[in-house]
């Protein structure tokens, strides 16, 4: 086969790995967002306070939390595929059963979506990292905004089969779907982080202390936490305004995932012109007001446009996280990534259990959603503390 032809192989090889990746990264967006939209029902289904509710995302991302240690553990031995594989069948299952009469199946089913999450999440984002090099923080952005697209897809698919009654075959619907790609990456060939990395500038590690270590660990947590927060609470939150429809609430997720999606689309073109640094500390300004705003709202609109603002401003952030994980490791961002994307995942699990908290404990969401507020604060000082390495 002549050199040519071997090259137009990889390419389509490569393709075709990445349509994969971007769809699975669409039902991805799909199925961790889901509880949001479905909080109201299961507290009227089963009489939950905020406290008793805040059980569902903690359970959900605490799975997730074993996925990420599972994924690590399964690529050290067995490759990159396996935990595709793993994922994207539990997602399925997960999909098929969340809609249950059983309060204790919803809650398996939502672990199944939170592990399905954790052993997908890591792999692919450090994979398109990988095939994207000096260019990693613009590929991750797309490969999320698949993601974004996902989740804001998830209220409006939720409201329009609620109306119809039709969920249950909406889930199982896209249960099929997770089904089709577990399908789809067994006949894939996925490349191994080693052959990314000779003569790559991107790839070569760069020289990061534990202090630096700890810090970015800490910012995974931190900015999980609130994307979570913010997603997972909205339709609670908007459904308690004054002068509020409840199906309308339904939606609110929507603004927030929308504002994520946008922002994630036009980060290639934002991130060509601004460094990533600075573009992280500006986006911050962005959570900041849109997360205060949406503390004091005093209706449905006034929410909508809070959470939309904050969407655009958590657009950009978590990509660049991704990428000065690959930049700064180089051939250890594999093992590195399980430190990572646990403290994702423990934050994700972490943060809206604890808006529900406080929420029951302190009389209502507005000081609930102080949790994530506070987190954004905690993130500027951080990436202060950083500030040499993440310029470099």
């Amino acid at each position: 086969m002549s050199a040519q032809a071997i090259a137009l192989n990889a390419a389509s090889r490569q393709r075709y790995l990445l349509t994969l990746l971007f769809a699975g990264f669409f039902l991805t967006g799909l199925e961790i967002t889901l509880a949001g939209p479905l909080l109201p029902q299961f507290i009227a289904r089963w009489s939950l306070s905020d406290s008793g509710a805040g059980v569902f995302f903690a359970v959900q991302f605490s799975a997730s939390l074993a996925g990420v240690w599972i994924a690590s553990l399964v690529t050290h031995y067995f490759g990159t595929r396996t935990p595709l594989l793993a994922g994207y069948f539990v997602m399925a299952v997960g999909l098929a059963t969340v809609n249950s009469a059983s309060m204790t199946v919803a809650l398996i089913a939502l672990g199944c979506l939170g592990l399905g999450y954790g052993l997908v999440v890591p792999p692919t984002n450090l994979m398109v990292a990988q095939i994207g090099g000096a260019k990693s923080a613009s590929l991750v952005s797309l490969v999320n905004f698949a993601w974004g697209a996902g989740a804001v897809s998830c209220s409006p698919l939720v409201l329009l089969a609620l109306k119809n009654a039709l969920l249950p075959q909406f889930l199982v619907g896209f249960g099929a779907f997770g089904a089709l790609l577990t399908f789809g990456f067994f006949f894939s060939r996925v490349p191994e982080a080693e052959q990314h990395e000779e003569g790559s500038a991107a790839n070569r590690r760069m020289d990061t202390g534990i202090v630096t270590t700890i810090i970015l660990a800490a910012l995974f947590f931190l900015y999980v936490g609130i994307e979570v927060s913010l997603g997972s609470w909205a339709a609670a939150h908007a459904k308690r305004l004054p002068f509020s429809g409840t199906s309308l609430a339904t939606v609110a997720p929507m603004f927030f995932y929308g504002g994520l999606m946008t922002g994630r689309a036009a980060a290639p073109a934002i991130l060509a012109r601004i460094p990533e640094y600075r573009l992280v500390l500006s986006v911050l300004v962005a959570v900041l007001a849109g997360n205060t705003l949406l503390v004091l709202a005093p209706n449905q609109g006034v929410a909508f446009v809070s959470l939309l603002i904050a969407g655009l401003g958590c657009a950009t952030i978590f990509p660049i996280y991704v990428a000065w994980l690959s930049r700064w490791y180089g051939r250890k961002a594999n093992r590195v990534s399980g430190i990572m994307f646990s403290m994702s995942s423990v934050g994700s699990a972490v943060a809206p259990w604890l808006v529900g908290v406080v929420s029951a404990h302190a009389g209502g969401l507005r000081i609930g959603l102080l949790v994530p507020l506070f987190s954004a604060v905690l993130m500027v000082v951080l990436l202060l503390a950083v500030r040499r390495q993440a310029t470099a």
